[in-house]
């Protein structure tokens, strides 16, 4: 009856030790739970990137008005017509 009572003593000892500390043990889950919120929560700000570069996407095709506007201020185009003024600020340092 000893032997018994010492041999499953035994396994249940072996059955927890791969329950805490082996291969997909309670340690290993919580570490891979982290790893999937970071994931989600980079996924979302993605998902929301996608989306907005999409709507834009989507003006550029519909709209002059927007192809416009990035020519004036990513490339500094004026319409015809138009007059451009350059403002320079005083190069003194006031002091």
């Amino acid at each position: 009856m000893r032997l018994l009572s010492t041999i499953l003593v035994l396994l249940l000892v072996l059955l927890q030790y791969r329950l805490w500390f082996g291969n997909g043990s309670l340690t290993d889950i919580h570490h891979l739970d982290a790893i999937k919120q970071a994931q989600l929560e980079e996924n979302t700000m993605l998902r929301e990137r996608n989306q907005s570069l999409a709507a834009e996407v989507v003006d550029l095709k519909q709209g002059l008005a927007a192809i416009e506007e990035r020519a004036r201020s990513e490339m500094g185009m004026i319409k015809e017509g138009e007059t451009f003024y350059q403002i320079i600020g005083s190069t003194t340092n006031p002091q």
